[in-house]
């Protein structure tokens, strides 16, 4: 028999992932609901309007929210710019109000997909690059889980056993022996790993943990669109001989994962009674899945970081 997610290891739990509009911020929210938690799901985009969305793309915190209460959790929409501190201090207000504390904190706030730029503009010197595009990266990618942290943690770290987690591109030990796309990216992905650090050492005070968790090749919403397939068949993709205009995926894109890979990673340890053992570590979804035993939707442990 196969693993399946327990629908009340996280019930009576309120969970806020910010950036959960799509990608593995839709994956963790989703997971979580999985395991029956309350989830916050923010971000820009929105039935009501895409609020200053780097993207233009069709998928919505609300659509989120309600595969949240599909899956069997209790998923509310709220529409937040994690860059404008006004939003994310009445977002703090809100959630008081509402729930009074808060458990998981999930920061997968990005939102830089289209500034990184295409693979052909990868490893550029720094001077080849738009400067208001890279740092502008870096407000995406490290602003906002700053301001995040600063008004949303005292809602976490007012009672024991609450959890960060701060989700990356690649584990710490990866990253700092492996040169990431550009400058920018590099120091962004680098640095949200060594921000759970961070925050471990300040929350491990309060008996609060906090982890920086990197999926693997990621089958995002906007993944697959680059390669003309769905999830159903994303598989086609590693076909070399595509004749339908969209480049062919590398061999390696073979262990990629889908967003509730590693949502379900997240949710596993949020239910760990002994999740302090992870605090300021940086962790793949596949070493967590290694850990505890969860697949992926297909019933997969994908792991591309471990060397065959």
């Amino acid at each position: 028999m196969g693993w399946t997610p327990d629908p009340e290891a996280l019930r009576g739990h309120v969970a806020v992932v910010a950036g959960a509009t799509r990608g593995a911020g839709r994956g963790i929210a989703a997971a979580l609901g999985e395991a029956g938690a309350t989830v916050v799901c923010t971000g820009r985009s929105s039935v009501r309007g895409s609020r200053d969305s780097d993207y233009h793309r069709p998928e919505t915190i609300e659509e989120t929210a309600e595969l949240v209460s599909h899956l069997g959790g209790f998923g509310i929409a709220m529409q937040v710019d994690h860059l404008d501190v006004a939003q994310v201090r009445k977002l703090a207000g809100r959630l008081k109000a509402e729930h009074g504390h808060i458990d998981i904190l999930v920061n997968d706030i990005w939102g830089a997909e289209v500034l990184k730029g295409a693979p052909a503009t990868w490893g550029r010197p720094i001077w080849q690059h738009d400067l208001d595009d890279g740092l502008r990266m870096l407000r995406l990618g490290l602003d906002t889980h700053l301001i995040t942290s600063h008004c949303l943690l005292p809602l976490l770290a007012d009672r024991p056993g609450g959890l960060l987690i701060e989700i990356t591109d690649g584990t710490s030990e990866f990253n700092a022996e492996h040169y990431r796309l550009s400058v920018f990216y590099d120091l962004v992905k680098t640095a949200v790993n060594r921000l759970a650090f961070s925050h471990g050492h300040e929350l491990a005070a309060f008996g609060a943990t906090a982890l920086a968790v990197t999926p693997g090749w990621l089958r995002s919403e906007m993944m697959l669109d680059n390669y003309g397939v769905t999830e159903s068949s994303w598989r086609r993709a590693l076909d070399m001989a595509r004749t339908d205009g969209y480049p062919p995926a590398p061999p390696g894109f073979a262990e990629s994962e889908t967003p509730r890979f590693v949502g379900r990673g997240v949710a596993a340890v949020a239910a760990d009674p002994d999740r302090a053992q992870w605090n300021q570590r940086s962790v793949s979804s596949a070493e967590l899945a290694h850990h505890y035993g969860f697949t992926d939707l297909d019933g997969r442990q994908p792991d591309p970081w471990t060397p065959t």
